[in-house]
């Protein structure tokens, strides 16, 4: 094993991380849209509020984290894919600041006609973040960036792409469905905990119906991709099938204990899935791997430092924050914000 795959592993590791902490905060976006109205859905949004609150900027960490390492380690991918898939990623990015402003004034506003226009540029650009994510994701996948990197709508508009980034936002509806069932049984709401419940589970069968279709696609648009995936990758998806089934069965038999972490696991196999199976090219349908992507060995060796150097301040700190979330040492007065959505009642 060399540095280069060393990096790669890392590199897989910030997007497992930033899918499996981020990606609930933008499903919490999806759940905030669906709840309905001013009064039907204060309940669910105010629990999204406070769950959300103390987390939501710092989990955006392993996003800087995953450019930096991509730009760094492997300078002429990140390059291709930044300049082929540019629009999608502009998108992304304005929705992550849209999500951003939208929750941060949401609080601050007193209005109801103001708090529902916050509301639903909260809850909308939460949706079209990870949908914008998956498509990038998709046009690497298909082996629609060039080397050389070129503007192109086809290439992350293709029925894998779009697929992609559905599944994505389903993957986030999910998470965050799982992660706010542990959340309303801690507080032992169970009103809140049924309705996670069955969101959750339809949010697995969605996910999971979505991934089987982009299998199939996958195969007219990357035959050497799908042939890895249900090859050496296949251990990996197996995986991240029967974690989604645990977590449907578990939740239907309201056994919480590990729901969360089995979830996090099945999306972390999706996310490995998709690297073994990749290995060790970087952009499909062209000869950029791991090893000539541009950077030199030093530069390898100096981001594995980093990285070390991460896990020793960083994590911990994660931890804190999460273990205070846990204990609800972090919460503001609990207020429940309608959303621009919302008609009255």
């Amino acid at each position: 094993m060399t540095a280069a795959d060393v990096v790669g592993g890392i590199l897989l590791a910030g997007i497992t991380l930033y899918a499996a902490l981020g990606g609930a905060d933008f499903g919490g976006g999806l759940w905030d849209l669906l709840a309905g109205g001013t009064r039907r859905g204060r309940a669910p949004r105010a629990l999204i509020d406070t769950s959300i609150t103390p987390v939501w900027e710092a989990n955006h960490v392993w996003l800087i984290f995953i450019l930096v390492v991509f730009w760094t380690g492997f300078p002429r991918a990140f390059s291709a894919v930044m300049t082929t898939a540019a629009l999608p990623l502009w998108l992304a990015l304005g929705g992550i600041v849209l999500r951003g402003a939208g929750f941060a004034f949401r609080k601050e506003l007193s209005r109801l006609h103001a708090q529902r226009a916050t509301g639903a540029v909260f809850a909308l650009s939460s949706l079209m973040t990870p949908f914008f994510m998956g498509t990038v994701i998709g046009t690497i996948a298909t082996g629609a960036v060039p080397v050389s990197g070129k503007v192109d709508l086809d290439a992350w508009t293709s029925p894998t792409s779009l697929l992609i980034g559905a599944l994505f936002v389903a993957a986030c509806g999910y998470l965050a469905a799982v992660y706010l069932v542990g959340e309303a049984d801690r507080r032992d709401d169970r009103l809140m905990l049924d309705y996670f419940i069955d969101r959750a589970r339809i949010a697995a069968v969605v996910a999971g119906a979505l991934s089987l279709m982009t299998l199939i696609v996958l195969r007219g648009s990357n035959q050497a991709l799908f042939d890895r995936l249900i090859g050496r990758a296949l251990p990996l998806v197996i995986l991240a099938g029967v974690c989604g089934l645990a977590v449907v069965v578990l939740l239907t038999a309201r056994r919480l204990r590990g729901t969360r972490a089995i979830a996090a696991l099945g999306v972390a196999a999706v996310v490995w899935g998709w690297g073994v199976a990749q290995y060790p090219v970087l952009l499909p349908g062209t000869p950029v791997t791991l090893t000539n992507a541009g950077a030199p060995q030093v530069t390898f060796v100096s981001l594995i430092v980093v990285f070390i150097a991460a896990l020793v301040l960083v994590v911990p700190s994660f931890g804190l924050l999460f273990v205070l979330q846990s204990r609800h040492l972090l919460e503001a007065e609990e207020t429940a914000m309608p959303s621009a959505a919302d008609p009255p009642g």
